[in-house]
């Protein structure tokens, strides 16, 4: 994999991540759903009470993609695991390595923390995505359904 380089993103990239999570909004057609703001980003991966950490990838030295995950836990495994929330790699950097060194290194940071599994979700219509990381043996969830609840439903079940 030369010219990949995989790095820990720091409060420097913010911009640069707020940016690539709007490209990947826009390949998923949920541009309009986007409101973070990097001052957001900034506390939320980089800030005293961080709930996600975020990497960053580039090939030749240009930035290429980016990951942000984030620790779960699974009780039947009596063990933290890893959430993967963001996997993006720009269209003209596709087909050159970076997503499989970014699952890689994130694998690798699993291992490294002694977590259980690595986990994250795929829209339905992304057969690219969906073969590749059948690819990798990630194996789909087919028994399970996401459910969220957000906006004035949350604030509704929050009792607000």
């Amino acid at each position: 994999m030369a010219g990949i380089d995989i790095r820990t993103a720091t409060p420097d990239d913010v911009g640069l991540i707020l940016q690539l999570i709007k490209e990947l909004a826009d390949y998923e057609k949920l541009r309009h759903t986007v409101r973070a703001t990097e001052q957001g980003l900034r506390e939320t991966l980089f800030g005293e009470g961080r709930v996600a950490e975020a990497v960053i990838a580039s090939l030749d030295g240009v930035s290429a993609g980016y990951a942000i995950f984030f620790p779960n836990y699974s009780t039947f495994e009596g063990r933290p695991g890893l959430y993967l929330e963001d996997l993006y790699v720009r269209p003209e950097a596709r087909r050159q390595g970076i997503g499989r060194a970014l699952l890689e290194h994130l694998a690798k940071i699993a291992v490294d923390r002694d977590w259980a599994r690595m986990e994250w979700s795929v829209l339905d219509w992304n057969a690219p995505s969906i073969a590749f990381y059948n690819s990798l043996g990630a194996k789909a969830m087919a028994d399970w359904t996401t459910f969220r609840v957000t906006g004035e439903a949350l604030r509704k079940l929050g009792g607000a």
